[in-house]
């Protein structure tokens, strides 16, 4: 009786691990896919990058160029294209070293080797 329970706890335990992630990201992805409208950018699952032009039941047409449409298949659409703003910190300037520290520093490695000669 013992060992039929920590086997439905193992069972149990893996399908919460594996099972459960897997519908979320499944579901998750479906519903981008659905939410997909006319002018989003968006990046297929070739890595193409284009513009929803129009929509079908299953298919999209997107503008890959100007001018140039390609129909594909709806589920095809791998993500859905957003610009991210990137804030960037500003660099301290604690490690420049001036010729004057250079100059008085007496592990100063810069010199010129000896010449043998």
């Amino acid at each position: 009786m013992g060992g039929f329970l920590i086997l439905v706890l193992i069972l149990v335990a893996a399908w919460l691990l594996f099972i459960v992630p897997s519908r979320r990201r499944r579901h998750s992805h479906q519903a981008m896919q659905d939410s997909v409208d006319i002018g989003d950018e968006i990046i297929t699952a070739g890595g193409l990058h284009g513009f929803v032009r129009e929509i079908g039941d299953d298919t999209l047409k997107i503008e890959i160029s100007a001018g140039v449409v390609a129909t594909l298949d709806r589920r095809a659409v791998a993500a859905v294209a957003r610009e991210v703003e990137v804030e960037v910190e500003p660099e301290e300037d604690s490690h420049q070293i001036s010729e004057h520290d250079l100059q008085e520093d007496p592990k100063n490695t810069a010199e010129t080797p000896p010449q043998h000669g």
